[in-house]
């Protein structure tokens, strides 16, 4: 599949925007990323204030910023029409708007899982990491999810020479436990939330939420913890509780991951993106995770054969991104 568009299509702007950072990148030529520039939402107002900074940067200006006339960007949040209202941060806008103010002549979003998924049939084998399962089946589905600010879910359908990728919002399909343990953690969510999403549990918010429960459960005062301290003190092991948390959040990943792969019948693989689980490193290897993704009962052997892979590039979405530019510009 040709992931390249015409070369008077030469540069334009790609973007990966996340629930908490923006990620920036002009492409030159035919596969030349470059200028890589990642910025936190908080830092700006919106979309337009971060867009600005990054195309009057010397790096940029150098790499042509000022002559882009097409672009392509990742969000993450449904694309439904010309106004975004992020779900998981504070940016609002509309695209037209957008588009005019940077006078782009093509201005194209993608939902960011969107854009991972079609990055995956090219990315390079030292960006991912196994865990578990044989090889991949050849042409057969492939799912993506991938748990950060907020949870993402998608996945590939091959459709004879192109893959076409799935603009989904799993992660807000409502959370089955498995254990009795997660019962009483989703009862006790339930006092707080009417309506439970895998999201709620799975993401940098739902690690902050496991440890709230856990600690209620355990009749014991919660530490004002965000959800990078949670990782931190499980990783350094100065938590114990911190530990059952991230724990917890592995083996509930594990649940939906093989539920993800029933449903799609990825034989091709599950991957899993987003920042949280590349952060965890060994953590999450040694985790429950793989054994959680195949208690399927009588699908069990099913799951064993379908690898895992954990996404360790960070600017991943990128190339998907380009590709979905691309085939929108013929």
């Amino acid at each position: 599949m040709n992931i390249t568009g015409m070369t008077d299509h030469f540069p334009r702007l790609l973007a990966d925007i996340g629930g908490t950072n923006a990620r920036f990148a002009i492409e030159t030529m035919p596969g030349g990323i470059e200028v890589m520039s990642i910025y936190p939402n908080r830092s700006f107002s919106g979309l337009e204030e971060a867009l600005e900074k990054f195309l009057s940067q010397s790096e940029a200006v150098a790499a042509g910023s000022k002559h882009i006339r097409h672009a392509a960007m990742a969000i993450a949040n449904p694309v439904t029409g010309d106004r975004i209202k992020m779900t998981n941060s504070a940016w609002a806008f509309s695209i037209e708007a957008v588009r005019k103010k940077f006078d782009f002549d093509t201005l194209l979003f993608i939902n960011d899982f969107t854009a991972l998924a079609m990055a995956l049939p090219f990315m390079a084998p030292e960006a991912l990491k196994q865990v578990g399962g044989d090889d991949p089946v050849a042409d057969q589905p492939i799912g993506l999810l991938g748990a950060g600010t907020g949870l993402g879910v998608s996945g590939l359908i091959p459709c004879g020479e192109v893959w076409v990728p799935l603009e989904a919002e799993g992660g807000h399909a409502t959370f089955s436990p498995f254990s009795e343990r997660e019962i009483e953690l989703l009862r006790l969510a339930k006092k707080q939330y009417p309506h439970v999403s895998a999201e709620r549990f799975i993401s940098g918010m739902g690690l902050e939420l496991i440890y709230r429960l856990i600690m209620e459960s355990r009749g014991r005062d919660a530490d004002p913890l965000r959800a990078a301290d949670i990782t931190a003190k499980a990783l350094s092991g100065e938590c114990r509780w911190c530990e059952e948390v991230v724990e917890t959040f592995c083996q509930m990943l594990g649940t939906v991951a093989g539920n993800l792969a029933l449903t799609l019948g990825a034989r091709g693989g599950i991957y899993i993106g987003g920042g949280i689980v590349p952060r965890l490193g060994e953590r999450f290897f040694a985790s429950g995770f793989r054994q959680r993704f195949e208690e399927k009962g009588r699908f069990s052997s099913y799951l064993s054969h379908i690898p895992v892979y954990v996404i360790q590039d960070t600017f991943a979405a990128l190339t998907g991104v380009s590709a979905m530019l691309s085939r929108h510009l013929g």
